[in-house]
């Protein structure tokens, strides 16, 4: 691209998942199913949190705030492609683009840190149980979400604002939502300052926690090493895969799809890989955990059990 081709760009037209219009209406029922699924499933999770005496310690609340999350990830994307993918108006105002690229960055990577946040109560529960209590506290987990959010807000606006100082040779976005790495494909020229920013602060403010969660799984791991009952040993395990699955199922999609030079961008490669973390990852989130998790399995049951109670 060159300058001779820019224009001003005023809005972005979203050309979506696919062109062929056969497709949109499978592609509607697909996210929709998607959407209900993770509303459904992180509002009953949230409400079993809150509901349930029984899981008001500190892991359950961050465990809540996973929910809330889950269900604010997918609502700053979802619902414009749904409407997206049944109308052939599908601008989106520049301001509005923006706003889109730092919610999604701001709450994408605050994932991150409450993840990070989740490790380190694992940490804390399976090599210091004696002072679990003590040392894993609620205060210490708004200290951590509000240090955590005086991260990821400060980031997001700066790649945010670098994305508004580009020129932009064209206004057809290749995606589905406003999101950096298409943004970037459509700048006259190669975005150095904004590569050069993500692989330097993006990497280390979206790095810190993944590293963060190595350390304390390491040293969890030493510990389990250490156990010679198979019992302790299940127990361990069995608390901390669900984790541990939702950490990879945040962290490969991320990897695959930030930390590559823009020129590399593929649509409709990263497009599924895009659907991943946006749709299915936040959807499957609280199935993940209530079917791993006894105790939230139990609250669910018991939440049941009450509602049928009253209807009869």
């Amino acid at each position: 691209m060159d300058y001779a081709n820019w224009t001003s760009v005023s809005e972005f037209v979203l050309l979506g998942l696919s062109e062929r219009w056969d497709l949109k209406p499978l592609i509607f029922a697909g996210l929709l199913t998607t959407y209900l699924v993770n509303l459904a499933g992180n509002s009953l999770l949230l409400g079993a949190v809150w509901a349930d005496p029984q899981l008001r310690s500190p892991m359950y609340f961050l465990l809540s705030q996973l929910a809330v999350l889950d269900m604010s990830f997918a609502s700053i994307t979802l619902p414009q492609a749904l409407v997206h993918a049944l109308t052939q108006h599908r601008a989106i105002p520049f301001a509005s683009c923006m706003a889109q690229l730092f919610l999604f960055m701001a709450v994408g990577n605050m994932e991150g840190y409450l993840l990070a946040a989740m490790a380190y109560d694992r940490y804390v529960a399976i090599c210091n149980p004696l002072r679990y209590a003590a040392v894993v506290t609620r205060p210490l987990c708004l200290k951590m979400a509000a240090a955590s959010w005086a991260v990821v807000i400060p980031h997001s606006l700066l790649h945010t604002i670098m994305a508004t100082q580009l020129r932009y040779c064209s206004h057809y976005l290749q995606h589905f939502f406003c999101d950096l790495p298409p943004l970037l494909h459509l700048s006259c020229t190669r975005p150095f300052s904004n590569e050069l920013a993500a692989f330097t602060e993006g990497v280390l403010v979206v790095l810190a926690p993944f590293i963060f969660i190595l350390a304390s799984y390491a040293c969890i791991g030493v510990t389990v090493g250490r156990l010679r009952s198979a019992h302790g040993l299940r127990k361990a395990l069995s608390t901390c895969s669900s984790h541990l699955t939702v950490v990879t199922l945040l962290y490969g999609s991320v990897a695959w799809i930030y930390f590559r030079p823009a020129s590399s961008y593929v649509q409709e490669r990263d497009q599924q890989v895009a659907i991943i973390y946006t749709a299915v990852a936040p959807a499957l989130n609280p199935l993940i955990y209530s079917l791993r998790n006894k105790d939230v399995a139990a609250a669910l049951r018991r939440a049941r059990r009450k509602i049928l109670a009253r209807g009869t």
